[in-house]
């Protein structure tokens, strides 16, 4: 038994490497929430999080005031039980997006550092059921570019060997969504799939009015088309249109993703690691999509997704947006448009410190001595 003797937070913020649009914001600013855990032993794991712009202070302090002093003393290797025992903690802040994503910080680091103390890749500790998986691109699909710039990021995806690339839509006008799409078709051809992401935008009788012009593209999945506290409005789109519906980007909860599964309301789950708390509650909504049948294309974070999307046999695509490249040393490996799983214990993440603490706004350490 390894007992957690020493735990740092860091709050890191990112500027996005292009810019990001979509139907109802700009991608500003990630503020990179990083928390390194330290075991009796002198073992070291890491996690994190993160935002998109608000938050990331608030995140801070849920952390450093309420969360991290209960992990001082506990055993290591009880992610489970520290899990739970935060969550229940935070109860009356969950369930939401603030707590999620400071457990999820906290989470991380523990199955890293489980996995380096054990020596095996996250994804071989997790399940190991594959040892790569297909990649798409969203990187050149933003709401402000104009048609033939996404046609001509999206062909050389395609050359790369990428399976799939998507676009936002949510334009003022459905006629300007459908010639992003129609674009697109026409110069990738039948096997190329492209997928499109709504950022919540639609209300119901516009989000069925939509699919169903764009139907005739043969759309790989049409995401967040509604608020994602819409199950109904979920369950009478999908009912609607063919189109596979992709939701879990702005879900919470491991019960919230049970009621969209049960009833209907999706078919392609976008469970993000973050957002739902961390490895511990992501692998348990993959393993329930697995029991409907579902694929798990997670959101964002593709330095840790690849990962989780390997561990799993439903996992089916990684989202390729590079973030973390400013603070890391490793790169997502890339080959015939697969990315391939980590062979290094842990996440399979290189750390670049002294990036890390040129670009830190804020640092806590919390140890048994404090």
């Amino acid at each position: 038994m390894a007992l957690i003797e020493q735990v740092e937070i860091l709050m890191v913020p990112l500027a996005p490497k292009t810019l990001r649009t979509d139907a109802i914001q700009s991608f500003v600013c990630q503020e990179t929430i990083i928390v390194r855990v330290w075991d009796a032993d002198g073992a070291v794991g890491t996690g994190y999080s993160y935002t998109i712009g608000t938050g990331g202070s608030s995140i801070m302090r849920l952390l450093a005031d309420h969360l991290v002093p209960r992990l001082i003393g506990r055993d290591a290797d009880g992610i489970e039980g520290i899990w739970n025992d935060l969550k229940f903690h935070t109860h009356a802040t969950t369930v939401g997006a603030m707590t999620s994503l400071a457990l999820a910080a906290i989470d991380t680091a523990l199955w890293d550092l489980r996995a380096r103390r054990a020596g095996l890749p996250l994804w071989k500790l997790a399940g190991g059921a594959k040892d790569r998986a297909p990649l798409y691109t969203t990187e050149g699909g933003w709401l402000h570019l104009a048609p033939e710039a996404l046609v001509e990021d999206a062909l050389e995806a395609q050359r790369l060997g990428f399976g799939g690339a998507k676009v936002k839509i949510g334009k003022p006008n459905a006629s300007e969504d459908v010639k992003r799409v129609e674009l697109l078709r026409l110069a990738l051809g039948d096997e190329f799939d492209i997928l499109t992401d709504c950022n919540q935008v639609f209300t119901v009788d516009e989000a069925i009015r939509r699919a169903a012009m764009l139907e005739p593209y043969d759309l790989g999945w049409i995401e967040e088309p509604l608020p994602a506290d819409d199950l109904d409005g979920h369950i009478r789109l999908s009912r609607s249109t063919p189109i596979p519906v992709a939701v879990g980007e702005s879900i919470y909860s491991i019960r919230h993703f049970r009621e969209y599964m049960q009833k209907g309301a999706c078919s392609i789950v976008q469970v993000d690691a973050a957002r739902i708390g961390g490895i511990t509650p992501w692998l348990k909504v993959a393993h329930m999509a697995e029991g409907f049948n579902m694929p798990v294309c997670p959101h964002f974070l593709m330095e840790l997704h690849v990962s989780l999307v390997c561990a799993v046999p439903n996992g089916q695509r990684v989202e390729y947006i590079p973030q973390l490249d400013e603070i890391t040393t490793s790169r997502m490996r890339i080959e015939d448009g697969h990315a391939l799983a980590p062979d290094e214990p842990g996440l399979g993440i290189a750390w670049d410190w002294d990036a890390i603490k040129d670009k830190c706004v804020e640092a806590v350490e919390i140890s048994a001595e404090r």
